[in-house]
């Protein structure tokens, strides 16, 4: 190995929310060793999350993870949580966010967070987005009117509702001719878009080539249809027993619950495959 440590050539992200943490938003002391593991035998690990960077810090800082880029916004960003700046950033077109106001304004129970290069907003009726943001005392600031929002590199925008109205917006949201953004479930009762080509996958194929690290040697777990391009395409991918239907046919390997520590079973099933690798 060259006095190479055994995965220093590899890659993993995994998302926040129901895959790192569990459903109570709270690390697993058997994802937490896993990593600190995995990391002590020269691996690279990432987090890939829709947060941005303020919601990940917090997150990022209780894994020995520092100096490793970390994907933001839902890929929109690129982040150095060392330096703390944004290494790359894409952000929606005029067009695109024009497109997504007009439509937002026919569905005025509804909230809106905006994420942009440097601050987060919310617009709306503010009920959806205080349930989604009522642990976190995220900064923002508020408009009542999503029209009413400065327009400054809209990198992320996520449009909260009950379950029956989400599907109604992303419907809406697919339907504009000739978009130049991509429509993504974010939860059962949340749609996001973001600029053609921003996702957790790219961005965590952008973060492989930072780092010299070959595109097969990644690999990624997540749980929900926006962790779907990023479990595409890594080399090795998997996602938690509570994924839909969709992930769990298109990922390599699915964990356990994440209340179980999916991440560490996860990791578990790489260093595995790495070992067979290396020996074929």
């Amino acid at each position: 190995m060259n006095g190479e440590l055994p995965y220093s050539s590899w890659l993993v992200a995994s998302d926040i929310d129901s895959t790192l943490n569990n459903k109570k938003r709270e690390l697993p002391p058997e994802n937490l060793k896993a990593v600190q593991d995995f990391v002590a035998k020269g691996g690279k690990f990432t987090l890939a999350s829709d947060r941005n960077p303020e919601l990940m810090t917090g997150h990022f800082d209780k894994l020995p993870i520092s100096g490793t880029p970390a994907v933001v916004m839902g890929g929109a960003g690129i982040y150095d949580f060392t330096e703390r700046k944004l290494l790359r950033f894409k952000p929606l077109s005029a067009a695109s966010v024009e497109a997504a106001v007009n439509i937002a304004k026919k569905f005025p129970t509804l909230d809106f967070i905006i994420d942009t290069k440097d601050k987060q907003y919310i617009a709306g009726i503010g009920f959806w987005a205080h349930f989604y943001l009522r642990k976190s005392h995220a900064t923002h600031e508020y408009f009542r009117r999503i029209e009413d929002v400065p327009r400054e590199d809209w990198g992320k925008i996520v449009f909260f509702g009950p379950m029956w109205r989400a599907r109604q917006i992303g419907k809406a949201l697919r339907a504009v001719e000739g978009r130049e953004y991509s429509v993504i479930d974010s939860s059962i009762v949340s749609v996001q878009i973001q600029a053609k080509g921003a996702n957790k996958g790219t961005a965590v194929m952008e973060i492989a080539e930072m780092l010299g690290i070959a595109p097969d040697h990644t690999a990624a777990i997540g749980d929900y249809y926006n962790d779907y391009q990023m479990i595409s395409l890594v080399e090795i991918s998997g996602c938690t027993a509570s994924a839909p239907k969709e992930l769990k046919e298109k990922a390599d390997y699915v964990a356990c619950h994440c209340n179980k520590g999916a991440v560490a079973d996860f990791l578990g099933y790489l260093t595995e495959k790495i070992k067979k690798i290396k020996n074929n």
